[in-house]
């Protein structure tokens, strides 16, 4: 009896084994099947589809994660805070970020007499990137062309239907748009038709100023005609998709037509030696009368030279990392900062803690932080000296290198002050752009200093009235 019963018993065992084996085979068929197909045509998606919902339709997970991109998270540094305000007609928006301009005054005076001055707040999500800025007091208070949108709305399907087919022609009529009239046609922010194939889901380039921009730096390197879409490696256009938008520019002439100033290579040097031949300016200062330049989001120029780039790590490597759902792998649509998600976006080339991860990040941004102050409060003494300078009479030939270099100084603060990465994209380059504004802004005081001495001199030196004769 007990021999037949241990028979039955690894019988049963076996039966066990067996399903379980069995049950754990079909999974894993089951998983691989599902990464060989990574996605399911529910709809039909065309050249003309640009409301990410219905691509949503037949890429779920990816949906979800681009809809999360209304969170509001704050790093140390970076990121927003949801302040919630009361809607109204004129802004319906029930929360913002925080006023940049009010935490640090310091700005208004840098920009002082340009839009930024009036209203500049901490960047948010993708989610919000076209609301925020058809309500910023930078396009309601002031006359600004839809090529602003270029950089704040899905405008694919814009430029194409203005173009009749040819979005170079319909970014060229985009561009001059007055920005109330073109922001009518368009109603998603960035979108998936903007980044991908509908065809193929492959990623490609569809702003043309990027286009213009690469195929300009490229040919600074003695390669001409290049075209990113038929050339670049997949690898490549995982940071070259972020890059259509995440750049310096300049509106260009009077049809105000985009333009990347790329011409020269892609470091702060580069762009300013640009403006420099083309004679370009954003703006006179208001304070000074210098002939200023804004800045813009040149988060690309300032990773292309840091440690990141030249290891081939890619934008979407850490601000969309791959991870598993399911069998699938998939690239987290999610797009935030790395600081809140270390595990996939640092950890995966990285191994050490989380805490060290982000302490090492931190500590890079606080170092970036002190030298930026030391920067801006220089800045601010020139701006303040070129003013007093300018009320006691000194003439615009007399200010010219104190313009001059409160132009320089100023395009290279701002240039790492509107870099959203708080230095660590590139932290020597960071330090150095900043160095390089401090010896800018030791010369604009030199200037002044001796423009000073010499009116003191002349005045000195006056022939003095004759006292008046005794009676």
């Amino acid at each position: 009896m007990n021999l037949d019963r241990r028979i039955y018993a690894a019988i049963g065992v076996t039966a066990v084994l067996t399903v379980a084996i069995t049950a754990l085979l079909i999974n894993i068929f089951e998983h691989k099947q599902e990464a060989r197909q990574t996605w399911f045509r529910v709809v039909e998606i065309t050249d003309d589809t640009d409301d990410p919902a219905v691509w949503g339709k037949n890429f779920p997970l990816q949906y979800d994660a681009y809809r999360r991109t209304v969170d509001m998270v704050r790093t140390r540094y970076g990121g927003s805070e949801a302040l919630p305000r009361n809607p109204t007609q004129a802004d319906p928006r029930d929360r913002v970020s925080q006023e940049k301009i009010e935490e640090d005054p310091r700005l208004k005076k840098m920009w002082a007499g340009h839009p930024f001055a009036a209203d500049f707040r901490e960047e948010r999500g993708h989610a919000y990137m076209l609301i925020d800025q058809s309500y910023t007091k930078r396009v309601r208070d002031f006359k600004q062309p839809g090529a602003c949108l270029n950089c704040h709305a899905s405008t694919y399907v814009f430029m194409k239907t203005l173009g009749n087919g040819d979005i170079f022609a319909g970014f060229e009529k985009m561009n001059a748009i007055p920005y109330a009239e073109a922001t009518q046609h368009v109603k998603h922010p960035v979108s998936c038709i903007d980044c991908h194939d509908p065809k193929t889901m492959a990623l490609r380039i569809t702003r043309p100023a990027f286009l213009e921009g690469i195929r300009a730096w490229k040919a600074s390197q003695g390669i001409q005609n290049y075209d990113p879409n038929t050339m670049a490696t997949a690898q490549e256009m995982r940071s070259f998709v972020c890059g259509q938008c995440h750049v310096e520019y300049y509106f260009q002439g009077e049809k105000k037509r985009l333009v990347f100033p790329w011409h020269k290579g892609l470091k702060v040097d580069d762009a300013y030696a640009y403006y420099q031949e083309t004679g370009h300016k954003d703006w006179s200062h208001a304070l000074t009368g210098a002939p200023a330049l804004k800045a813009q989001h040149p988060e690309f120029e300032m990773w292309s030279q840091g440690i990141h780039a030249r290891s081939g790590v890619a934008c979407a490597d850490c601000h969309m990392p791959y991870k598993r759902e399911g069998g699938m792998k998939i690239s987290d649509h999610h797009v935030r900062s790395p600081l809140l998600n270390i595990n996939r976006a640092c950890q995966g080339c990285h191994r050490f803690p989380e805490e060290e991860i982000k302490a090492r990040v931190e500590q890079i941004q606080e170092r970036f932080v002190g030298a930026r102050n030391i920067a801006m409060d220089a800045l601010m003494d020139l701006i303040d000296e070129a003013e007093r300078a300018r009320r006691a009479g000194a003439s615009d030939a007399q200010l010219k290198p104190a313009w001059e270099a409160q132009r320089k100084a100023q395009f290279f603060i701002d240039y790492v002050e509107a870099e959203n990465s708080t230095g660590f994209h590139a932290p020597g380059e960071a330090l150095r752009v900043l160095t390089v504004a401090l010896d800018e802004i030791r010369k604009g005081q030199i200037s002044l200093r001796e423009l000073e001495r010499g009116a003191t001199k002349r005045a000195s030196s006056a022939p003095r009235a004759a006292a008046p004769a005794a009676d």
